[in-house]
């Protein structure tokens, strides 16, 4: 079973972030490998721990209580990059897994990438709806760009009481929070308050055992169905085939809207990896340039001394599926340059978000 461990830090002030509730039922000595490691974990002996679950995984390749397990651990050892990519694999293996999504949600928020924890608490919840910690944490997020927001409003218009009252708000909410008994840096267990799911009647299924303290027995798809691979779990249904419908166009059009502003104001703050976040990974890049070239040469050119302001006027948006096109008015000023063009982005959905793959000047 998963330790019930304080592991990552807190966004800023929510109660929660913890990942402890994803389980495995296992053979009696691969639950005692596992008991070994956690023990190691709790006395510090990190080393120790991450080699012990390298031979843990390497054994039981199959099952997602091995990386969990490190990804927890590469936490504790500072190591945030690595453990983003073992917890976005597990994404990957096992996308009908919430808790994976939350603690990536952790580590992008830690490092201010607001915008990539938004979107991996809202895909914790797309899988569940009635993930409670997955919407408290999404409140939290909400809570610190609005915070950026109004901040940002008033540098440019410092007299504006009304800005000025919504951001003491925000700021008394964010403090209320701190004194609700869990220190900044600190995760708290706390119980998952979702369902729990009903495994198929198969012999061969392993469903998910609860966690010995901190969450509600959770059992996900059996591990072989019939005519799957054996030992991995389905992926998650698909929105419209559990029955709930899809978003409407306005509701689209509204999120691209959303988007395109979220895009334009990470620019503006200079945060070059939320900014780049909104790129798909097949994005057409200007003349043909590799992906990482043309990465590298905006992070040089927005990382240049000086303030950056991007403002987006006039947006017209047109939803075709999974496409969509938005067309603005972009007004761009740095240190030493300014303009306003006619300016459209062609986004693609990618899971709950929608991502750029063209970007032209008209």
């Amino acid at each position: 079973m998963f330790p019930t461990l304080p592991t990552l830090s807190r966004i800023s002030f929510s109660r929660l972030m913890t990942g402890a509730v994803l389980s495995l039922l296992v053979s009696l000595a691969h639950a005692q490998t596992l008991t070994d490691i956690q023990a190691l974990m709790k006395e510090g002996k990190l080393p120790q721990a991450l080699t012990q679950i390298d031979r843990y995984i390497a054994a039981q390749p199959k099952d997602a209580q091995g990386p969990f397990t490190k990804g927890l651990i590469l936490s504790e050892m500072g190591r945030p990059q690595d453990a983003i990519k073992v917890f976005s694999e597990l994404t990957e293996n096992f996308p009908e897994l919430p808790e994976p999504y939350n603690n990536l949600a952790v580590l992008y928020a830690q490092q201010k990438q607001y915008d990539k924890a938004q979107a991996a608490l809202e895909t914790a919840i797309h899988t569940h709806p009635s993930y409670a910690i997955a919407h408290e944490n999404l409140g939290d997020v909400y809570a610190r760009l609005a915070s950026q927001a109004y901040d940002k409003a008033l540098q440019f218009d410092s007299t504006n009481r009304t800005t000025q009252n919504k951001l003491s708000m925000i700021r008394e909410l964010i403090s209320v929070s701190l004194r609700s008994g869990v220190k900044p840096g600190v995760v708290a267990a706390k119980t998952a308050n979702r369902p729990e799911k009903t495994t198929v009647d198969d012999p061969s299924a392993k469903p998910l055992a609860p966690p010995p303290v901190a969450a509600a027995p959770v059992t996900p798809p059996p591990a072989a169905a019939a005519g799957g691979s054996a030992g991995k779990a389905p992926a998650a249904a698909k929105p419209d085939e559990a029955g709930k419908a899809e978003p409407s166009a306005a509701e689209a059009e509204d999120e691209i809207v959303k988007t395109v502003r979220h895009w334009a104001d990470a620019w503006s703050r200079k945060d070059v990896n939320a900014y780049l976040a909104f790129y798909a990974g097949d994005f057409q890049t200007p003349n043909g340039m590799p992906l990482r070239k043309w990465e590298t040469e905006r992070r040089q050119r927005i990382d240049k001394p000086g303030k950056l302001q991007v403002d987006i006027e006039d947006i017209e948006v047109s939803v075709s599926g999974g496409t969509a096109t938005a067309r603005f008015r972009q007004r761009y000023a740095s240190a030493t340059f300014r303009s306003l063009a006619n300016k459209t982005l062609v986004f693609v959905k990618s899971g709950s978000r929608w991502l750029i793959s063209r970007e032209r000047v008209n």
